[in-house]
């Protein structure tokens, strides 16, 4: 299984950081994955505006030269893991530009004729999405109606055909009693078990 992980955070030496490493070390001990790759969207300084003009078409992302290393990426995996902060209620305007850019249409969906909705074709794919957030765990379901977890489960990840979506969605991170060793631990666990019977 290959995997990919896109880390959006603009520290690495931080909590995300250090999930980072504890998820890479799960797999790393996993022998179900065959070949691991991380993008570090800030350490790469990605650019997440989109960019249209009369020579620069939306119709052609899905072709984009700039994007060809990310394409090749995506195409590669069949494990994607997207690691982030919830803020404001959802993930970094960095991630999302990433997606708005790299999940292109002819790439990641397809529309076909007499469909009203286009057709996925990432459908041979998995999604971890492990977010972090200051406010307690409770608070994305009762006072926001879950509208992280229908943006990138729904909207994002079903619309480009991939049904098996796992989150992980950890609150109070930056309180003192968060237990952050017990859920760095849990990610570790779960990640060396991905793909086992």
């Amino acid at each position: 299984m290959n995997t990919l992980v896109v880390y959006s955070h603009p520290r690495r030496n931080s909590l995300n950081g250090a999930f980072l490493d504890r998820t890479l070390k799960g797999l790393d001990a996993n022998p179900e994955i065959g070949h691991t790759e991380v993008l570090d969207l800030y350490a790469e300084d990605f650019d997440p505006r989109l960019r249209f003009d009369e020579t620069r078409k939306r119709r052609d992302m899905h072709r984009d030269p700039a994007f060809e290393k990310h394409r090749a990426q995506l195409s590669r995996a069949d494990l994607l893991i997207f690691i982030y902060p919830i803020w404001w209620g959802r993930p970094p305007a960095m991630l999302l530009g990433y997606i708005d850019q790299l999940f292109a249409s002819d790439f990641a969906y397809k529309q076909e004729p007499g469909r009203i909705m286009p057709a996925g074709l990432f459908g041979d794919k998995r999604v971890i999405c492990i977010s972090t957030m200051k406010g307690p765990a409770g608070y994305p379901a009762l006072m926001l109606r879950n509208a992280h977890k229908i943006l990138m489960k729904k909207a994002v990840f079903n619309f480009v055909g991939i049904r098996d979506v796992r989150f992980f969605e950890f609150g109070g991170m930056e309180q003192n009693r968060g237990k952050q060793q017990e859920k760095l631990k849990k990610i570790e666990s779960y990640m060396s078990g991905i793909g086992s019977a």
